[in-house]
């Protein structure tokens, strides 16, 4: 099997939940005997030159007839031209992150044997908006790494937020909430990279800092690792404010170690988020660019130790129902040799 991914997905700069789900399944389908030959193909995806669009083209030459391609989708949906005339001598299939909504990505699909999303939320959007077979639409969700247990705080206080520091994220939002909080003490850390877009990054320290909240967040840069699992470990709750998000894989790493999530619902939030057996949720989702509201439901976390109770319940439930990422490799294999006969 052939897997043309962005360049750089292992680069701890740039860490990404795509980039990681490429990174994981790549590793999981070879621990299952696939042979995986990874082409990184340079470009600023998704706004491809034709230096980018040739690179797509000269991997895919390379692949003998017949081949079996898995296309990430951050390449494969702005590549229609080069997908479509491949399509005829090699069975191309797109592992779809984040749907874009346009007719090149559109024609990209349609070139496809199967398109594989990340969740169930992912499938139907696909199915709404593109006219395409049902049975040409798989889903395989992102798996997550069992993790030792967040010991928690009493007062709940340690609020932790990860993913890039970009508008989709709305951290900005979530700014504008925790300063509608007051009385309880409580401290929040944005994990993310800050130069996707810089602008913005130095336009939410001036926000703080406006606010008065200066002393009491801070803008980490990107973690992964050890720091990474450091900065899960003092957290008490996972809050985030997206505007949008496919699937949220940084919601399953959260409630693999235990802790609750206080999210938009959004996309595939929901989904990830889940209920334990008993159909409780293990956080509180209200809705996007609504401060007010996101504010409401972290003073209900940081007021009520009783709910705080409750939700630590959930989510240790939770935690123990989570597929793992051999799962997610198992999934993907399948559909890999299905397509491939």
């Amino acid at each position: 099997m052939h897997f043309l991914v962005p360049e750089g997905i292992d680069d701890p700069r740039r860490p990404s939940g795509g980039n990681v789900y490429d990174r994981r399944v790549s590793d999981g389908l070879r621990a299952l005997g696939w042979s995986v030959h990874e082409h990184a193909v340079a470009g600023q995806w998704t706004q491809p030159d034709a230096a980018a669009r040739s690179a797509v083209g000269a991997a895919l030459a390379r692949v003998p007839e017949g081949g079996l391609v898995l296309v990430d989708g951050l390449i494969a949906s702005v590549v229609p031209e080069v997908l479509e005339p491949a399509a005829d001598r090699l069975r191309l299939v797109v592992l779809l992150h984040m749907p874009r909504d346009e007719a090149r990505e559109f024609a990209a699909l349609s070139a496809a044997s199967a398109i594989v999303a990340t969740s169930d939320w992912t499938r139907q959007w696909v199915l709404d908006h593109y006219a395409l077979p049902k049975d040409r639409v798989y889903v395989v969700r992102p798996g997550a790494d069992v993790a030792d247990l967040a010991a928690g705080s009493p007062s709940g206080g340690r609020l932790l937020c990860v993913g890039a520091i970009t508008r989709t994220k709305r951290p900005d939002v979530l700014l504008d909430a925790l300063a509608m909080v007051v009385g309880p003490a409580w401290r929040c850390d944005f994990v993310g990279a800050l130069d996707l877009e810089a602008e913005f990054a130095d336009g939410l320290r001036r926000q703080a800092k406006e606010l008065g909240l200066a002393d009491r967040v801070c803008f980490t840069g990107p973690l992964t690792g050890v720091e990474l699992e450091r900065a899960y470990a003092a957290a008490d709750v996972l809050v985030l404010a997206s505007q949008a998000e496919t699937y949220g894989m940084v919601v399953t790493e959260a409630l693999a170690r235990g802790l609750p999530v206080v999210a938009t619902e959004v996309g595939g939030v929901p989904e990830a988020l889940g209920y334990t057996g008993d159909g409780c949720r293990p956080g509180l989702l209200v809705a996007p660019d609504d401060p007010q509201a996101l504010a409401q439901a972290l003073r209900r976390w940081l007021g009520d130790p009783l709910e705080r109770d409750r939700l630590r319940v959930a989510a240790r439930a939770r935690r123990l129902t989570l597929s793992d990422w051999s799962q997610t490799s198992r999934e993907l294999s399948d559909v890999l040799s299905e397509v491939g006969g």
